[in-house]
């Protein structure tokens, strides 16, 4: 094997960059391991090909119309996966990136968690990355590019972190937050928080005008009074620090203005309070 694993996974992203099904393909094809069998592996698939899937829908992973920041972020996805499946199958070399050691991890130990570490520790990495280029995303887009981080961290947090994630019931975490059941859906069906079409070019209120009413109750009941603890503990269990820049105060600012925060304001009715109290998290 002359090419090490990182520039055998360089190769393989190249060759279907241009092509979203090519990069589902690609993707899929990871969680069957370097020779085509890893049946412990392959039920975490139905959550990573849920979210491309959901990507190449929207339209963002094309080339030329698509968006420049969603195809790096993913690029980045794709070819940590790539690069720590080619070493599990003898390809050595220098690693691309420390967060392939959290995808050699999951390879090593199939684990619900493990799976959130190797994947977000990707995404978290992608985002900071390409910061530059979001900046570039209509405001509606750059909102929502906050909203799938706090979905996604929060999932993982389910899993690796119940009490955090829901105070009291977080005995429901393990199960409801686990990548390979239905449950995980509820919290990263993308297709319930953003446009169908990309971009976002409507008004940002008239978004949250007609959001989902659950992911609404999610989003600010749930997520929202442990936002600052729950991106803080990702950049420790995540190893990336950089996370921590990307909240203040309890306020996503990942290309977003910090005096625009009061988007981020929960409501005050009812529900929404009940709700706050009744999960709050734990020490």
């Amino acid at each position: 094997m002359s090419e090490s694993a990182a520039e055998w996974a360089a190769a393989q992203l190249a060759a279907v960059r241009d092509d979203p099904r090519r990069r589902i393909e690609l993707l899929a094809r990871t969680y069957l391991g370097p020779f085509g069998h890893a049946p412990k592996h392959l039920p975490f698939r139905r959550a990573a090909l849920s979210f491309m899937r959901w990507q190449a829908g929207r339209g963002v992973l094309n080339p030329g119309t698509g968006s420049r920041w969603w195809r790096s972020v993913n690029d980045r996805l794709i070819r940590d996966g790539c690069e720590a499946m080619a070493r599990s199958g003898g390809r050595a070399g220098a690693i691309s990136d420390p967060t392939v050691d959290q995808w050699t991890a999951f390879i090593d130990e199939p684990t619900a968690g493990n799976w959130y570490r190797a994947h977000n520790a990707s995404i978290v990495a992608g985002y900071l990355d390409s910061r530059h280029l979001a900046e570039a995303e209509p405001a509606p887009e750059r909102f929502f590019l906050n909203v799938v981080l706090l979905r996604v961290l929060y999932t993982h947090a389910l899993v690796s972190a119940p009490k955090l994630a829901l105070g009291p019931f977080a005995v429901l975490g393990k199960t409801v937050g686990d990548p390979r059941l239905g449950g995980a859906g509820v919290f990263l069906s993308l297709r319930r928080v953003l446009p169908d079409r990309y971009p976002a070019d409507d008004e940002l209120q008239s978004y949250l005008d007609h959001e989902n009413r659950l992911g609404r109750l999610l989003d600010y009941g749930v997520i929202q009074p442990r936002l600052q603890r729950l991106y803080e503990w990702s950049a420790r269990e995540l190893d990336q620090p950089g996370l921590c820049e990307l909240v203040r105060d309890g306020n996503p600012t990942y290309a977003w203005s910090y005096d625009d925060r009061h988007v981020w304001v929960a409501p005050t009715n009812t529900v929404h309070r009940v709700l706050r109290r009744l999960t709050r998290p734990g020490d």
